[in-house]
């Protein structure tokens, strides 16, 4: 699964990073809009559209005309570094995040994708100051990603209670948010809470298109309470939609114990 892929934007479940619009309320909002602005939103966002379709080339090539035109437009920087992340050239991704952030402290966007960035690298402890600076921004159009994206930092390190937290704020707040909702299934599941992970996930499954690791968890669920028929369910759907997985693999292997990351 790509690495910074806008599964919102595309329908699918999981943690996102996706790169904002200068016309969007958590935009930065410091400097003045000019002609300059106006140009480099249009390269940004084509770059976007790029990035969607994996041709990161071209991308690169927008976000370059966009700082030509502009080089102080923050949301270019934040895009630079969803790209060089998804490059594995992460010197620039996390200099480009910097860069985005200087321009436009209050950034939120750039705040939640350099979160995650930094918690996708186990840097979870700088992770998280970011997470809590775009949510402390009233503006933040969309807070539950920042909380879900800190909820996966929290149950990536094993800190169950804070994960949870993290996860059922997000609910509050976007009560049908996917990632947020099999962020808290797989919580609940650690804590040997089956029943209430079966039930989120099963309202998951009733709302959104499901991953390989809701279906695996799924697998896991039903093994613990024992109900055989729907263990099997979820396993042939895994196995049907995911099949170069490595859930998938687990489940022909038997390895029950592994669980993968929902970051």
């Amino acid at each position: 699964m790509k690495l910074f892929l806008l599964l919102a934007l595309l329908g699918l479940t999981g943690c996102v990073a996706q790169p904002a619009s200068n016309n969007s309320p958590n935009s930065p909002e410091t400097r003045p809009v000019g002609s300059g602005d106006f140009r480099a939103q249009i390269h940004t966002d084509l770059a976007a559209n790029y990035f969607l379709r994996a041709q990161y080339a071209i991308a690169l090539q927008e976000l370059a005309e966009a700082l030509r035109t502009d080089a102080g437009y923050a949301p270019a920087y934040n895009m630079l570094g969803l790209v060089h992340g998804e490059l594995r050239e992460d010197q620039r991704a996390e200099e480009s995040f910097r860069h985005a952030i200087e321009r436009s402290p209050q950034f939120s966007e750039a705040h939640n994708n350099f979160g995650l960035f930094l918690c996708q690298r186990k840097r979870m402890k700088e992770a998280r100051p970011h997470f809590e600076t775009a949510l402390a921004n009233p503006l933040y159009a969309s807070p539950e990603k920042a909380l879900s994206n800190a909820g996966a930092c929290s149950l990536e390190q094993g800190d169950l209670v804070t994960a949870e937290m993290y996860y059922t704020r997000a609910l509050r707040r976007a009560p049908n948010h996917a990632s947020a909702r099999l962020g808290l299934a797989e919580v609940q599941f650690r804590q040997d809470r089956w029943l209430g992970a079966r039930v989120l996930l099963r309202q998951l499954t009733e709302q959104a298109e499901v991953s390989a690791q809701a279906l695996w968890l799924g697998v896991r669920i039903e093994r613990r309470l024992g109900d055989r028929e729907a263990e099997a369910n979820y396993g042939a759907q895994l196995r049907r939609r995911y099949p170069e997985s490595m859930q998938t693999q687990w489940l022909i292997t038997g390895q029950y114990d592994q669980m993968g990351s929902l970051l």
